[in-house]
């Protein structure tokens, strides 16, 4: 069981660590604002004008440097997962976040679940005024090496009216949606999931694509802060595979009934990512 939480993951996380890591306002009038930068990476808004809807393509892109990671949104041990806040009054609203397939990190007691190259997060936004749209959005993030180091940026693009193609912009929101966990499908879904009556473990049976022999990566969020990736007894026969992922503690009084979990599963290349509803 990993409990997640919003503490940095080193207790030697400086003050001076942090004051360097922040970053001024960057803000630039096109679809992509300046790069912020820290001392171990960078990130950037980019963003398409709003369509008839006022809804608005968007994403952030995260560098980190060679050697360094940044978190998925359920992070490891005690990782920093990204946080967005958009500007009060703007009248621009966060509608989304979406997450590319991350990799599972070990260094002893430490599990991390991030990135450790480019990636780009996928964002929803909704405007409800007229062009120009100014969308102003504080990005913080946590990037780690030995230490891991808050990264926070002020980014800022103004939206004309889409009256022209931003190719580049475009390619860099199509790259990051097929960076993303795909649905379930015939050849690669959950067919059976249940909680044991003590809570302790969640027990899956899967439909795998491909005829590999290894165990699949499995990542199981439940309440908001907890993730659960130890797998009990796992079984791989052709296509179906059933194993029991250990839950451990949950918050206290917190009971799955009537919730909806979710679970990540990657297969080889290929990733899936579904609900696991609690009825």
């Amino acid at each position: 069981m990993m409990i997640i939480s919003l503490a940095p993951r080193r207790l030697f996380m400086a003050a001076i660590s942090l004051a360097a890591a922040f970053a001024p306002f960057c803000s630039a009038q096109a679809e992509m604002s300046a790069w912020a930068e820290a001392e171990g990476g960078r990130m950037r808004l980019v963003a398409l004008a709003p369509d008839a809807g006022g809804k608005i393509r968007a994403a952030l892109q995260i560098e980190p440097k060679p050697g360094w990671i940044t978190y998925w949104r359920e992070p490891g041990n005690s990782g920093i997962p990204p946080q967005l806040t958009i500007a009060a009054g703007s009248g621009v609203t966060l509608d989304s976040i979406a997450y590319p397939v991350p990799k599972h990190f070990f260094n002893g007691a430490i599990e991390d679940i991030a990135y450790d190259a480019p990636v780009t997060l996928p964002l929803s936004l909704t405007a409800s005024g007229k062009v120009p749209v100014a969308v102003d959005v504080t990005a913080f993030i946590g990037i780690c090496r030995d230490i891991c180091i808050p990264f926070q940026a002020n980014l800022s693009v103004t939206l004309g009216p889409a009256i022209q193609s931003h190719p580049e912009e475009e390619a860099i929101l199509a790259a990051a949606d097929a960076a993303l966990p795909k649905p379930p499908s015939d050849d690669f879904k959950v067919t059976a999931h249940a909680i044991a009556p003590d809570r302790k473990t969640l027990s899956l049976t899967l439909t795998l694509p491909g005829g590999g022999s290894a165990a699949p990566d499995i990542i199981v969020t439940g309440p908001s802060g907890y993730a659960f990736t130890k797998q009990i007894g796992g079984k791989r026969d052709g296509a179906t595979f059933k194993t029991d992922i250990a839950i451990g503690k949950l918050p206290k009084d917190d009971d799955p009934s009537g919730k909806r979990w979710s679970v990540l599963v990657i297969d080889g290349g290929k990733a899936m990512e579904t609900t696991l509803a609690f009825d």
